[in-house]
């Protein structure tokens, strides 16, 4: 694996958060190899993006690292603690918002609290749950339903879930690619300020190469069959990233470098 930097001089130096050893996943008796000897380290405070083409495994290095799926070979660990199963300190958010419908944004924002610590904790964290919905911008809207909340307003509330617990490491899979294009945009911008405020790290699934640039300190770039990683590019944007950055000759350098490995993987 080879790694190459796009002139990059803000790579995020933080201390290690999230590390994957010669990680490989088998399926069907091992004649299946879905994973092979990935390598990977998420710091403090980073934004990660991987990206590749259909079968490349990405889907089942998400699971790997959420700890729905242990992997065939090789070592997981979040802050220095394998990885054998779901965990309080791994948040997790998906392509739909899945917000119980009988529940305002607020008890749902509070409800991985409820169902961990009970009711009592769950009262106890409202308030913060208060701070998170002003953090995205729902303000005033604690006491809706879902079915009152657009797209990307029930999306902010699901970050906020997924927040509410002070996760060491938060795994996004496509939260976006439900939204029309002008508020995926607008939600990846959210979604930056977000992470920023809370220093957070962040390892997101895309397949949209734009998206894993804007967003990103560096991209995983996966070959398919078997899943393996190709390159890992840092990406030189300065923070805060803005929608205006997408029309820059850099970002379009970066964009078209990474559209060459996928065409290059391809035919791997």
């Amino acid at each position: 694996m080879n790694t190459v930097a796009v002139e990059n001089s803000g790579s995020p130096l933080g201390e290690p958060v999230y590390q994957l050893s010669n990680v490989s996943k088998t399926y069907a008796r091992n004649l299946v190899v879905a994973l092979e000897s990935v390598d990977l380290t998420l710091t403090k405070g980073s934004f990660t993006s991987v990206i590749g083409s259909s079968g490349c495994g990405k889907s089942t290095l998400l699971k790997i690292m959420a700890g729905l799926i242990p992997p065939s070979s090789g070592r997981v660990t979040l802050q220095g603690e394998p990885v054998k199963g779901t965990r309080r300190d791994i948040g997790m958010m998906f392509q739909q918002a899945t917000l119980f419908p009988w529940k305002t944004a607020v008890e749902n924002i509070v409800l991985p609290i409820e169902i961990r610590d009970g009711k009592a904790a769950a009262t106890k964290a409202l308030d913060k749950a208060h701070e998170l919905l002003e953090i995205v911008g729902l303000k005033g809207f604690e006491n809706v339903y879902p079915n009152e909340l657009s797209g990307g307003m029930a999306q902010r509330a699901s970050i906020c879930r997924m927040l509410i617990t002070e996760p060491a490491v938060l795994l996004l899979d496509e939260p976006f690619s439900a939204l029309d294009e002008l508020s995926r945009d607008m939600m990846n911008m959210e979604l930056q300020r977000i992470c920023r405020e809370q220093d957070a790290t962040a390892f997101l699934v895309t397949h949209s190469i734009q998206e894993a640039v804007i967003l990103s300190d560096e991209i995983v770039v996966m070959k398919p069959r078997p899943g393996r990683v190709a390159e890992i590019v840092k990406v030189d944007l300065p923070r805060p990233r803005t929608l205006d950055m997408m029309t820059t000759p850099k970002f379009g350098e970066i964009v078209d470098y990474i559209r060459g490995l996928l065409d290059k993987g391809e035919g791997m």
